[in-house]
């Protein structure tokens, strides 16, 4: 038996070990009916679940993608009215500027137009404050000529050489002034 074995060394192995052959077919189908029960019913979910596992898998990195996408769009487009607001507020600050000016000009316009007006109406009342005193005055100049006319005359007047003194005296204040 050695010399046999020696020859095929399958033969060897079998002899030596001692392999029962209906056994090892019953194995065999047990283990086939037992990989199919498995590969029916447990391996088949498993890849099933695998396999949808792995579908939502890309579809959350197609979505996660498209949301970066759409988070950079919004973000430019956050930068872009973020850059129109500020220019549109440098807008409304220069004009609001402009109208400040336009309007603080006005405002010293109208000053100087009212001081003017003030001083030209206080010129104008010194001028008739002036002419009043001027005219009281010689009111009072032509009382004071009668009052020392009929004095120096050592008379009365009458009413009629009052007022005769009083133009005359009058009229001579005119010319001088």
């Amino acid at each position: 038996m050695i010399l046999l074995a020696s020859t095929n060394p399958v033969t060897g192995i079998v002899d030596q070990f001692g392999v029962d052959w209906p056994m090892l077919i019953a194995q065999a189908i047990n283990f086939l009916i037992v990989a199919f029960v498995i590969w029916k019913f447990a391996f088949k979910n498993i890849l099933s679940t695998v396999k949808e596992r792995e579908k939502q898998i890309a579809d959350s990195l197609r979505n996660a993608d498209k949301i970066k996408l759409e988070l950079e769009e919004t973000e430019k487009q956050q930068q872009e009215t973020l850059q129109e607001a500020s220019l549109e507020a440098k807008k409304t600050i220069s004009i609001a500027q402009e109208q400040a000016k336009a309007f603080i000009e006005e405002q010293k316009e109208d000053a100087r137009k009212k001081a003017e007006e003030i001083i030209t109406k206080a010129k104008l009342a010194m001028e008739q404050e002036r002419e009043r005193v001027l005219r009281e005055a010689r009111e009072e100049i032509a009382s004071l000529v009668v009052l020392t006319t009929s004095k120096v005359l050592s008379k009365d007047l009458s009413e009629e050489e009052k007022v005769r003194f009083s133009a005359k005296a009058t009229e001579e204040l005119n010319m001088v002034s």
